[in-house]
């Protein structure tokens, strides 16, 4: 009987240091001034206003939280698909208002507007944002920090296992039509594709299609207006291909509803990638304006993730640093 009592009171203590200590840990998130160890100088209040692809959200929510000495977790999305990476704050609200996801187009464009400091970028710009910038007088620096890999993704009771690219690009020209053709069940291939000057669908022109045309499809459905999209349209068509990059996948989406493949028989996992064996290596970019001032606290920022220090704290974020 002391016995039961003895470990009951053990036990009430141990919820009262934990409740103790997990609300010490609010309170100084709550309270602490967040001035990074990093950068001097750099807090919450003039952090620089960053933007970026949907892919690379949590990459910019963590450099944050790393810089500021702000606890941060993955958690899964409530107003969403996947995960998503979340600071530990009372009030976030000052933190949003910094860190933000305009998708790949719309953060270049925010950036060459001067409504975003810093944009951390799945690709390099398009012919599109290139020409928005000359006509403003804006040049763009793109610095590569991080690597990320394209892939495709079918159905996964579909058979097909690899690709190669010339396979891909038979496809996606109205070349080849069937399955069968590739190795596959006797069916009709159907191609999904991106919208136009989104992150997968300019990394599908340059990387695969090159100066290949694309089959014209129909805006509907087989054309995919968001990264989420694309497996969704797949995950509902056994006879489906589209793509994606690979964090995504990974790390946002996690997604088990679709199966990648192998290109050139090399499936893309950190190792591959690591080694640019995979043949679809992508860059991520830190993208500045040339007229940023380098004495401001976005260019230090820009300056950080070059570093050996900003390197690990891009692999804390499941990337391999460039």
């Amino acid at each position: 009987m002391k016995r039961l009592v003895l470990k009951r009171t053990l036990g009430a203590w141990c919820m009262v240091c934990i409740l103790f200590f997990s609300i010490s840990g609010c309170e100084k998130q709550k309270d602490e001034k967040f001035e990074s160890k990093f950068i001097k100088g750099l807090t919450l209040d003039n952090y620089p206003r960053v933007d970026g692809s949907t892919s690379t959200y949590p990459l910019n929510v963590i450099i944050a939280c790393e810089l500021l000495g702000i606890n941060y977790e993955w958690l899964p999305n409530p107003y969403g698909h996947g995960w998503g990476v979340e600071p530990n704050l009372k009030n976030n609200e000052k933190f949003l208002e910094k860190i933000k996801s305009s998708q790949t187009h719309q953060s270049f464009i925010n950036l060459i507007d001067k409504n975003a400091d810093l944009s951390l970028s799945a690709r390099k710009k398009s012919q599109d944002e290139m020409n928005y910038a000359n006509a403003a007088s804006i040049s763009l620096i793109e610095t590569p920090i991080a690597l990320d890999a394209f892939i495709f993704i079918v159905h996964p009771n579909n058979p097909i296992k690899s690709l190669t690219i010339e396979q891909i690009q038979g496809i996606y020209t109205g070349e080849i039509t069937n399955w069968k053709e590739v190795g596959g069940n006797d069916a009709t291939i159907n191609p999904y594709v991106r919208n136009a000057n989104s992150g997968s669908q300019e990394l599908m022109e340059l990387l695969v299609m090159r100066d290949l045309e694309i089959i014209e499809l129909p805006t509907s459905p087989d054309v995919v207006f968001t990264m989420y999209g694309a497996f969704d349209a797949v995950s509902r068509d056994i006879n489906g291909i589209c793509y994606s990059v690979f964090y995504y996948k990974e790390q946002i989406l996690r997604a088990t509803h679709t199966k990648t493949i192998a290109i050139e028989d090399i499936y893309p996992d950190k190792n591959t990638i690591g080694n640019k064996t995979y043949p679809l290596v992508a860059e991520v970019y830190a993208v500045i304006r040339n007229d940023l001032d380098q004495s401001s606290m976005a260019y230090k920022v820009y300056e950080f993730l070059q570093t050996e220090e900003g390197k690990q704290i891009i692999n804390k974020s499941g990337y391999l640093s460039n």
